[in-house]
């Protein structure tokens, strides 16, 4: 995760500040505070290289023209449960805030609805859009890719293809939801630029470098290397199927992908929520699901672990830890964000 700041910040003065940059920028007020509102939830759950790390990065952008700043996705399909957008660009917190709101209310009416997002910014962590659709009751599957990024390379090949094409499932149980977010590859390139930055390396070799040989060295992504899939050397064709699967049911769907040779900044992104009331009942449902999280929190721990946790259990333990004593960032953060703040003449966030 990288190391934390001593100084804590209450999540409302965070999401104030990040909003006011981006209005500042000259996004609309309504996709400014979507995006500050979904960096600083990445942020709340533990995901801090998909938090305000990226709002730097984010505002370049806006002022590159790389992100477009106001308007709406083109509608390209609309069969009521089936929808596709092409996203021109916008902020893919928007965007994806309010795909998997519309499918909720799709899924109200059919059951279930499929929104398929082409030329999208990039949307951040995945998990912070779930609850949107758990809180309901549904479940929700969110996939992305990036046609112009190929920093992962096909099982048994040595050459980047695509990109760690992350997938994100919110399932609801009596309880907490179970809030699974993960990826094709084993790292991200997120990660490995933070520990180029910080001067670190990964404690395993989970990278390859530009010959194809293991590395642990984040520094090979510079130089044509890859991060491995899924399974490493020995099963990534775990995490090669994976990738193939989501590289279709986003830019295949969506339209709009890597044949294209689409420069810049982008995403696609395939949003799909599920009422359970109109398959085998929303009570069948949360029996089966509360079972298997009883049981799977009840099982043995194998030595050296305190007890067994499901997805996304300690990013809500700390999302709820932080909305009474502030959540630390990882030190260096806010410190990026000084040159933004100043150009745009916004105060900086006050700690506690």
């Amino acid at each position: 995760m990288g190391a934390t700041s001593d100084r804590r910040f209450a999540p409302d003065t965070l999401r104030e500040f990040a909003k006011a940059l981006f209005v500042a920028a000259a996004l609309e007020e309504e996709k400014a505070a979507a995006v500050a509102h979904y960096l600083v939830e990445a942020d709340l759950m533990g995901h801090t290289t998909h938090g305000l790390a990226l709002a730097g990065w984010y505002l370049q952008g806006i002022a590159d023209g790389v992100m477009t700043r106001e308007g709406m996705p083109d509608v390209v399909s609309d069969r009521g449960p089936a929808i596709a957008w092409n996203g021109r660009r916008l902020p893919g917190a928007w965007l994806t805030s309010e795909a998997v709101k519309l499918a909720c209310e799709r899924a109200a009416t059919y059951g279930t609805a499929t929104i398929a997002i082409a030329d999208s910014h990039h949307i951040g962590c995945l998990a912070a859009y779930l609850s949107i659709a758990t809180d309901r009751g549904y479940m929700v599957s969110i996939a992305s890719s990036s046609p112009s990024g190929a920093q992962v390379a096909p099982f048994g090949g040595r050459k980047g293809v695509y990109t760690p094409n992350p997938v994100a499932h919110g399932i609801p149980t009596p309880g907490d939801p179970i809030l699974i977010d993960i990826s094709a590859s084993i790292t991200t390139v997120n990660m490995a630029q933070r520990l180029v930055r910080e001067g670190r390396q990964y404690e395993h070799e989970w990278l390859m470098d530009e010959n194809g040989e293991p590395s642990r060295d984040p520094r090979v992504i510079e130089r044509g290397g890859t991060l491995m899939p899924v399974g490493g050397l020995d099963h990534g064709q775990k995490g090669y199927g994976m990738a193939l699967h989501v590289e279709a049911f986003t830019q295949g769907l969506a339209g709009l992908g890597r044949v294209d040779e689409l420069k810049g900044t982008n995403a696609a992104v395939t949003v799909q929520v599920f009422d359970p009331e109109a398959f085998g009942g929303r009570d069948a449902f949360l029996r089966q699901t509360g079972w298997l999280a009883e049981t799977c929190r009840s099982n043995p721990p194998r030595p050296g672990v305190s007890h067994v946790r499901l997805p996304g259990e300690n990013g809500l333990k700390r999302k709820r830890e932080a909305a009474i004593d502030g959540v630390r960032l990882v030190a260096g953060i806010l410190d990026q964000l000084v040159p933004h703040a100043s150009r745009l003449g916004v105060e900086m966030p006050k700690p506690l």
